[in-house]
């Protein structure tokens, strides 16, 4: 069995530049995540000095998950359903609020090696951010190798902040 890590190089640089705008900009990040499993907080996380800028996050990959850690802390779109636009974007609305942050970052999906109840394939992700503007992606890698479209899902999260984050 090889060993393997998602949070590659380029996650951790990504991870490295959202920090240093953040910082220089004395913004805050949280963020509510599903099939990413944690890697974008732990990417965040490994940057020295995240605590100036990282109020926490949570893994909402289960209905309870979310019920416990961000529901009522917005209003739910009707018809709402993980691993869609609404959700990633309700995700990061509400992850801002509840830990008083400045960005948040939304995140649901279907790592793999199969599709989710949704019906969406494997590799199949939306990814929000929201704060002083707001901005959603769709990923969809095509592939169904669970640790590749995690830290996929990790790296589109982190490249959508930093382009909100740009000048």
């Amino acid at each position: 069995m090889s060993e393997r890590t998602p949070l590659t190089p380029e996650l951790l640089a990504l991870a490295q530049r959202a920090g240093a705008m953040l910082r220089a900009r004395r913004e805050t990040v949280a963020v509510a995540e599903g099939a990413a499993g944690g890697l974008i907080s732990a990417a965040l996380l490994s940057v020295a000095g995240a605590s100036t800028f990282y109020l926490g996050g949570a893994v909402v990959y289960t209905l309870a998950a979310s019920r416990a850690f961000v529901a009522g802390a917005v209003a739910a779109p009707p018809s709402l359903r993980g691993a869609s636009e609404p959700w990633a974007l309700h995700l990061a609305r509400s992850v801002a609020v509840k830990l008083e942050a400045t960005w948040g970052i939304g995140e649901g999906g279907a790592a793999g090696p199969t599709g989710n109840r949704y019906g969406d394939p494997p590799g199949h992700a939306w990814v929000a951010v929201a704060g002083r503007g707001e901005a959603t992606r769709h990923v969809l890698t095509g592939d169904d190798d669970r640790v590749a479209n995690m830290a996929a899902f990790a790296r589109a999260a982190l490249e959508l902040l930093v382009e909100q984050l740009e000048p």
